[in-house]
């Protein structure tokens, strides 16, 4: 739900000279780092205002919107350069683009460990690029990888549907809503998807796009037979001939002479031509210009011995190339066992094994250099899937279970504390420190602006979850809430909301059985936010209470001042203007006497909407006014455009629709510049409430037109539900009430739904209106009553001029 500060600096002076300005005004949009990316999977679109007497639900998240930009549509590993062999297969793959186009393209590329299945999938996608220019994806399942749990398919579609542009508020709830929404999005594009290491067919089939056009592939260890319209496609180990070139290529060597072709022929057939044990070995060969081919395929033959094509094979290939590097690095190898996460940065193995960020950066690129590692995308490495197995097995047998304890909490340490210094970039109210802050890492990135945080944030995320996961399998309960804390703000900003609430139900229930009632406070609070955004009001109001009690007896006074914002947002959702006002009065009080600018001025912002509200108009202005000013000083170019918002809103409220249009307009284009969408649909839907009022009925309705579709692709409830209630009055005025009545009855569905009081009103007035108007006067009378005890209830204006008009229904029956 969207936080009602956005900040704004403007004195009334300068208002009026924007009022009457016919030139647009610039905002120094530079000091805005608001980076919305489509990454790994999520996309977001943060922050809409309240608009008489809600509150929206994103910014309540992070205190600023987002721009949602282009969805992300490339995220291929590169491909391996010196690819050899499988032309039959890759014939096959490429051919099946002509496929598509008829109907979904689906294949299942299955073989051992080893054997080469994503480097054909990732060869055969970059190939088959051009003829899928809507994204090529590439997502991994983890069906087999050790210590990772198998993707959920639910999870992975959230993360699809953000790639493709949907906000985090409208990713639907459950599996099923997910494949019908993802399938919906993909119609009339031409998408290649590749889904690497798939555990089943249950896994596969929610993923898999509904209408011609778009190609999978999926590779698996095991056939998926029950897989309906895919096309099989076995790999086997790779044929004789290809093995040896596969080893030239890798190994920098060639043409072979006939001698050392049949010496390279005999060491690969002991690796059972098994493309992951001919890299290991080509590699070491290559770092060595001096040795033949023949003497090194002689002493690999001799160390490898008789062994049966298979697992024997590799793990003797595996024994070779960890005993030939230097002893730091063959720890650094070992290490890589211990990381509970997918891939891995410098920072991270410098944390992990306590070693320099420099020194760790160059043996990880000669683990690469060496094939022990790959990197699929620039300064992240991991290793194959038997390779991490083996790690593992070397680090549970050569390193003392209190050294790897160790190197387990430097990792956890690292990744919380960089969580947290990202996480305070990413919103802009404050939250309380977790009690429990680790102290810093030796080392770890900079990040110096929001969009840094972002993108660290994007890039480790799945290392985060991982990490919180492995503390809570080990029991290790202050972590868990310590981490789940650090999270806190990115499960707030890319969701998805309702894994974020499981997460932060489980923190608290941790935090509470830990006896930290500051911990709990902390978690309660962050529990609260979240179910402000899924909609779950009562659940949000009752965290937020117990969150209260308990900062109150902690003495935490910055903790009681958020908890009251919170409840007070809850308030005017809930149409208690009395009592929202009275929990802000107090906020301010208190962040007055700590010296908080920016809490006080959130304050003071939210105050002045719930004057509004209440028909107050001018101490509305005052308090905005001295909002303006303490924004201005703290340096909020965002907060220039929402105070024109809430500026125009007033306009309109006190009927003055020429200043109201001047600043509404300009507001709309310092929004489009800020790249915030949600924003310049609030404006089209005020812009559509005041054309309404002007007597422009045709610009009325196509601006609130836009703007209902802007709201309804974002999934904002409260904004659909005020631009129907908004289209349908104009519909009663120009067309008729039968065109009018379904658009206040959706709108009070929805309202209902999400307890949005005063669009419940709105609606049902405007059906009580059409009602009368065709006559059906008794249940034009319950539906204005009704109303009229909905805006009393409320506080607004509007009660007095709707007890009127049902005054003269009554007398006139």
């Amino acid at each position: 739900m969207r936080e009602l500060s956005r900040l704004t600096h403007y004195s009334k002076g300068y208002l009026s000279k924007i009022e009457t300005s016919e030139k647009p005004l610039t905002v120094d949009v530079a000091r805005r780092c608001d980076e919305v990316l489509a990454t790994g999977g999520v996309l977001t679109a943060l922050a809409r205002d309240e608009l008489e007497g809600r509150a929206r639900k994103t910014t309540l998240a992070t205190g600023q919107p987002s721009a949602v930009g282009p969805p992300l549509t490339h995220t291929l590993p590169r491909h391996a350069a010196a690819f050899t062999g499988r032309e039959d297969e890759l014939r096959r793959l490429l051919s099946a683009a002509e496929d598509a186009a008829a109907s979904v393209a689906i294949w299942t590329i299955d073989g051992m460990p080893g054997v080469g299945k994503s480097a054909l999938a990732v060869r055969a996608a970059h190939l088959l690029a051009p003829a899928f220019p809507d994204g090529r994806l590439f997502v991994e399942l983890h069906g087999h990888s050790p210590g990772l749990r198998p993707a959920d398919p639910a999870d992975v579609l959230a993360g699809l549907l953000a790639s493709t542009g949907m906000a985090p508020s409208d990713i639907p709830p459950g599996l099923g809503a997910r494949a019908a929404r993802w399938r919906d999005r993909l119609a009339g594009r031409k998408v290649l998807l590749v889904l690497d290491d798939a555990a089943d067919r249950d896994q596969v089939e929610p993923l898999l796009p509904g209408t011609a056009g778009c190609m999978v592939m999926i590779t698996s260890r095991r056939r998926l037979v029950a897989l309906d319209g895919a096309v099989p496609l076995t790999l086997e180990i790779l044929p004789p001939a290809s093995a040896v070139e596969l080893f030239a290529r890798l190994a920098h060597r060639g043409p072979l002479t006939d001698a050392e072709s049949n010496a390279v022929a005999d060491l690969v057939a002991r690796c059972g031509h098994l493309p992951l044990a001919i890299a290991l070995l080509a590699g070491r060969l290559a770092h060595h210009p001096a040795w033949s081919v023949a003497d090194f395929a002689a002493g690999c033959t001799a160390e490898l011995g008789e062994l049966a094509v298979g697992e024997r094979a590799v793990a003797a290939a595996f024994e070779m190339s960890y005993s030939a590097l230097p002893p730091g690095r063959r720890r650094l190898f070992r290490c890589l066992g211990l990381h509970p996460g997918a891939d891995i940065d410098a920072y991270a193995a410098a944390a992990l094994t306590g070693c320099s960020v420099q020194r760790v950066r160059a043996d990880l690129e000669a683990l690469y250099t060496d094939h022990l590692l790959d990197e699929p995308v620039y300064g992240r490495y991991r290793p194959h899937d038997l390779l991490r197995e083996y790690a593992r097995t070397l680090t549970a047998r050569d390193d003392p279970a209190e050294e790897r304890a160790r190197s387990v909490a430097r990792l956890l340490d690292y990744y919380e504390h960089t969580a947290r210094i990202a996480g305070g970039l990413l919103i802009r109210f404050a939250r309380n420190a977790s009690p429990d802050v680790v102290a810093a890492p030796a080392a770890a990135p900079a990040l110096p602006d929001r969009a840094a945080a972002l993108t660290w944030m994007r890039a480790e995320q799945a290392n985060l979850l991982a990490c919180l996961a492995h503390a809570t399998a080990f029991g290790r309960h202050r972590r868990v809430v310590g981490l789940t804390s650090a999270l806190a703000p990115w499960l707030l900003l890319d969701g998805p909301w309702e894994q974020a609430a499981v997460l932060h139900r489980a923190a608290c229930a941790v935090a509470g059985d830990c006896g930290d009632p500051a911990a709990e406070a902390t978690a309660l609070q962050d529990l609260a936010r979240i179910c402000y955004m899924l909609g779950e009001y009562g659940e949000a109001r009752a965290v937020e209470e117990r969150a209260l009690a308990l900062v109150r007896r902690l003495g935490d006074r910055f903790g009681e001042a958020t908890a009251l914002q919170i409840l007070a947002r809850l308030d005017i959702l809930d149409g208690d203007h009395a009592s929202a006002a009275d929990a802000l009065e107090r906020q301010l009080h208190i962040v007055g006497d700590l010296g908080h600018r920016h809490g006080e001025a959130s304050a003071l912002q939210d105050l002045a909407r719930v004057r509004a509200m209440t028909g107050e108009y001018a101490e509305a202005e005052r308090l905005q006014a001295r909002a303006l000013a303490s924004y201005r000083d703290l340096g909020d170019s965002l907060g220039e455009a929402t105070a024109l918002f809430e500026l125009g809103r007033l306009r309109r409220m006190t009927a003055q629709y020429a200043a109201a249009t001047r600043l509404l307009e300009h507001v709309s284009h310092l929004y489009r510049n800020l790249g915030d969408p949600l924003g310049q649909a609030n404006c089209l839907q005020e812009l559509g409430r005041v054309r309404y009022l002007s007597g422009d009925h045709h610009g009325a309705a196509a601006l609130l037109e836009r703007a209902l579709g802007w709201y309804r692709d974002a999934g904002d409830v409260h904004g659909e539900a005020e631009a129907l209630n908004s289209q349908a009055a104009l519909l009663a005025d120009t067309v008729g009430p039968s065109q009018a009545l379904p658009g206040h009855r959706e709108a009070l569905t929805l309202a209902r739904r999400a307890r949005i009081r005063m669009e419940e009103a709105r609606a049902l007035e405007g059906i009580a209106r059409c009602l009368a108007v065709r006559g059906e006067r008794a249940a034009a009378l319950t539906a204005l009553a009704e109303a009229v005890t909905l805006y009393r209830r409320i506080g607004t204006p509007e009660a007095g001029r709707a007890a009127d008009l049902l005054n003269e229904w009554t007398a006139s029956r």
